[in-house]
């Protein structure tokens, strides 16, 4: 989850002095600037809690904690009446900007809690939450972009001299939400295959061969796009485990189509037949089966019974192989997350 509510990047060339009195702007620029420090702890705390956290509801209090944070912050600002000697056109602004940051992450941010419990669902619901959660940061960007024009005005128009030089709390929420973006990048690729392979299993469990067929297809599709898509993905900061880890999933479900799919497939024929053969021949009386029929029943009894051993071992091997990696899948990106996101 990204986050990106600070905007003074700018550091005053003069002495910090937090005085309500507000003998020069450079003073007045300090005192928001100092609210805003506190803001930016704030969405610290909520972006590292993110950062290790797969449920957005069990982090809440950290949001509702940034949200005290923005209030208490609007409060102070507001009660700056005169602003500046009368001006309170950038005070104004900077109001406008923390009711937009609190409507976002108040309600937005809300929906997105709702929405991330549901995502798992289908592919569709997950990218629906994947692309609600970038839109809303997409608002919260503009409007971050437009507060960092305000500070630059106000200090343009009181001849305040600033230079760019980004906050080591600021260029941290700026890293995770780079390392944030990487992993959804990665996760919505693996997420595709592994919902497919869920259908799959499903229709396995049902014996349904048309959505068997159907969903191996697909797998095989999504596979070989998501195999496309990370040769154009590159190591973050030199790390290539998210890939690597991909891929190897990605292989996996191509290999699980292409190779165990077929074996599923032609036992679930065979014990179709199986089952027909011995409806018919129990739909007769003793006395009008002939020896022929018998002795196929009773050789196919013997073969299903090989096959269903066979199956099990097949099924149980592909399982176990499945989960290994998901696991390994999950450890690889937790550990991603927690290598690149700084610390506190």
């Amino acid at each position: 989850m990204k986050l990106k509510l600070l905007f003074i990047f700018l550091f005053i060339t003069t002495s910090n002095l937090f005085s309500q009195e507000f003998k020069t702007a450079v003073d007045y620029l300090n005192y928001i600037e100092k609210e805003q420090g506190l803001i930016s702890k704030s969405t610290w705390k909520y972006t590292t809690a993110m950062a290790h956290s797969k449920s957005a509801r069990k982090i809440d209090n950290t949001r509702k904690q940034l949200l005290k944070s923005i209030e208490a912050a609007q409060k102070k600002i507001a009660l700056l009446k005169d602003g500046y000697k009368g001006d309170v056109e950038y005070r104004d602004q900077i109001l406008q900007y923390l009711d937009i940051c609190k409507i976002n992450i108040n309600e937005e941010y809300g929906k997105l809690v709702d929405m991330q419990e549901v995502a798992e669902q289908s592919y569709d619901a997950m990218e629906a939450y994947l692309k609600m959660r970038d839109l809303i940061n997409d608002k919260l960007d503009t409007e971050n972009e437009k507060a960092e024009n305000a500070f630059k005005s106000f200090a343009l128009k009181y001849h305040i001299t600033v230079t760019d030089a980004n906050s080591e709390l600021s260029q941290k929420i700026k890293t995770s939400n780079e390392v944030f973006d990487y992993h959804t990048a990665l996760y919505l690729i693996f997420f595709k295959v592994n919902f497919t392979d869920i259908n799959l299993s499903l229709a396995i469990e049902k014996k349904d061969l048309s959505a068997i067929q159907q969903n191996a297809s697909t797998l095989i599709q999504y596979a070989d796009e998501g195999l496309n898509k990370l040769k154009e993905i590159k190591p973050y900061n030199g790390d290539a485990s998210m890939i690597n880890v991909t891929k190897k999933a990605l292989e996996f479900y191509k290999k699980e189509a292409q190779q165990y799919v077929p074996k599923v497939t032609a036992f679930l024929m065979f014990n179709d037949k199986f089952e027909n053969a011995k409806k018919n021949l129990e739909a007769k009386n003793a006395s009008d089966r002939s020896k022929e029929e018998i002795d196929n029943y009773n050789a196919m009894v013997k073969q299903v019974n090989k096959e269903i051993d066979t199956y099990n071992k097949v099924n149980s091997a592909n399982f176990q192989e499945k989960g290994n990696l998901i696991n390994e899948w999950n450890g690889t990106g937790e550990n991603f997350i927690s290598n690149h996101v700084p610390v506190d």
